[in-house]
């Protein structure tokens, strides 16, 4: 089955826009009748991936952050991605309680988060050019067997 529904956004790689990331994405699950855990799941990966991007890719600097929302059926699939400093090995990045950061209370459990509040997580990067998370959550339909 193709893309039911699209959705792509960028937006300046600002603290204050996370919180635009979780209204934009929450909006676009609506069509699929997530239950109120489902949608606060899925927005919490996304904020979790989108501080990754600001804190680590840009490492503040302000540019741009891609958002990009698929429905296939009932499967949403979101993407994060930057373009800047990128993940050495992503291995390593994605162990709980790494951090590049240590030096900003960071705790290094963003990776952990998006993979317990997803279905399926996949990261790619390359230093110097960027870092693409692709995060999968399927929404059972009414009936489903899911309440």
């Amino acid at each position: 089955m193709g893309t039911e529904n699209h959705m792509q956004v960028f937006f300046d790689a600002r603290s204050v826009n996370e919180g635009l990331a979780r209204m934009l994405v929450g909006a676009f699950m609506m069509g699929m009748n997530p239950t109120l855990d489902q949608l606060e799941d899925v927005k919490t990966a996304v904020s979790e991936a989108v501080t990754n991007a600001i804190i680590h890719g840009y490492q503040e600097e302000e540019k741009q952050v891609e958002l990009v929302c698929d429905r296939e059926g009932q499967q949403l699939v979101v993407t994060v991605e930057d373009h800047g400093a990128g993940i050495e090995n992503v291995t390593e990045a994605m162990q709980p309680f790494y951090t590049s950061k240590p030096g900003m209370e960071r705790s290094g459990m963003g990776f952990t988060f998006m993979e317990a509040f997803m279905d399926k997580v996949e990261v790619s990067s390359r230093p110097g050019e960027g870092t693409k998370v692709v995060m999968w959550k399927y929404i059972p339909q009414k009936g489903d067997g899911e309440q």
